[in-house]
């Protein structure tokens, strides 16, 4: 079957391009040991701009996609966030990105392998047809459908399952590991047995909260460290001005405080950070994709003894002195994955949520006409709204809400 969309290719000038491609339906498996069964064919509905699309295509421009690429094809459809209809099945759904031949396509070994649609083996949705793994086009909850229509304050929302599903694994991974490693001395602090002590451990980790970068992954993870843990102090770290309107959402959704880091040296920034907590973090999350993250936190002191550092983003190097590192009993652990059970309940948490109001849209006419512009130029630059996404199909989208 052939349809149009937006493809990655190696190419040093043209690395993202649309035009009509050749949709292809390989057997794919969800999990190890259950059958492959060829995909089921759905309409992307509205898409997502991630920032792996991005750096997609900033691969196909130094010639490194190949890996990427679905077997025995030389393009990749990108697109892994939003909303699809299957006619087949006369419903809307969500693409569950990531399956594979293993018991836990988040967790993969080295004996595993996985996949991910838009990403990674697979096509996405940036295209006018994709065909999806029947189990994994997960259900939308009820009454956001109207005479056929998805309505589209909700649609908004549904470029986010997969980042935010994201940060609940984060969290997850955050409450297992922090009450591992504190527990002990937690036990012996609270005069209590071990299992009493992990679980007050598990909150105790989020006591001094530093998420440094404030994009969506990171209002994310402060939104779903304060439904889990009210009484966590939480302060977000970025370039924005305190009152532009980016800084004062996140912080309404997080219960959150805020430190703007226009320091030119690192140890002031780390200072200010430790004055607004009042004290060294016992958490950082460092989400903004730069070096100096890592080095605030460990470097100059922003985080704690026995503290945890969650290393979020791609691309930085983390280095740390070995000696003060060890005596200081810190922790640093990174993952970027999760779970069909969490991108389940990030559906249901986004369905009620306000993160709509950050989501700009893109025409899908401007979008096609040049790709590579429109992401350069109105997607990821400066001024653009939080998320960009673009409906792909406004016959199914009730715009008029």
């Amino acid at each position: 079957m052939k349809a149009f969309g937006t493809y990655l290719q190696n190419d040093p000038v043209h690395p993202l391009r649309y035009g009509e491609v050749e949709l292809i339906n390989p057997p794919r498996q969800r999990l190890r040991g259950e059958p492959l069964k060829e995909g089921i064919l759905a309409q992307p509905v509205i898409v997502g701009f991630c920032g792996t699309d991005h750096e997609l295509m900033e691969m196909g421009r130094r010639g490194e996609l190949t890996p990427k690429f679905p077997a025995g094809q030389n393009r990749l459809i990108n697109g892994h966030e939003g909303v699809v209809w299957v006619p087949d099945q006369n419903r809307f759904a969500i693409v569950l990105i990531r399956g594979g031949d293993s018991v836990d396509p988040t967790r993969f070994t080295e004996d595993e392998t996985y996949f991910e649609y838009g990403c990674d083996q697979a096509d996405g949705l940036f295209c006018d047809g994709i065909y999806v793994h029947p189990d994994m086009l997960l259900p939308i909850p009820d009454g956001y459908v109207r005479n056929g229509k998805l309505a589209l304050s909700f649609a908004k929302k549904m470029v986010f399952p997969d980042p935010f599903a994201c940060m609940l694994f984060q969290l997850e991974r955050m409450e297992d590991l922090g009450s591992a490693h504190w527990f002990r001395q937690t036990a012996r602090r609270r005069h209590c047995d071990p299992e009493t002590a992990r679980k007050i451990a598990a909150d105790e980790i989020f006591e001094r909260t530093v998420i440094f970068g404030l994009g969506t992954t990171g209002m994310f993870v402060g939104d779903v460290i304060r439904r889990a843990h009210p009484g966590a102090k939480i302060l977000f770290v970025g370039r924005s001005e305190a009152d532009s309107p980016k800084v004062r959402f996140a912080l309404e959704q997080a219960g959150a405080d805020y430190v703007q880091n226009g320091y030119d040296n690192p140890a002031d920034c780390a200072g200010a950070i430790c004055e607004a907590l009042g004290g060294k973090a016992t958490c950082f999350i460092g989400v903004s994709g730069t070096a100096v993250e890592h080095e605030i936190a460990l470097k100059y002191g922003a985080l704690g003894c026995n503290g945890i550092y969650n290393s979020f983003s791609l691309g930085p190097r983390i280095a740390f002195d070995s000696m003060p590192f060890g005596f200081h009993n810190q922790l640093i652990f990174g993952s970027i994955n999760f779970r069909q059970d969490h991108m389940e309940k990030a559906i249901a948490m986004l369905a009620e949520s306000r993160y709509d109001e950050i989501v700009g849209l893109i025409g899908k006419d401007e979008f096609i006409a040049d790709p590579m512009g429109a992401y350069e130029n109105r997607i990821y630059c400066k001024g653009a709204p939080m998320k960009t996404a673009v409906i792909w199909n406004r016959d199914l989208v009730d715009t008029a809400e």
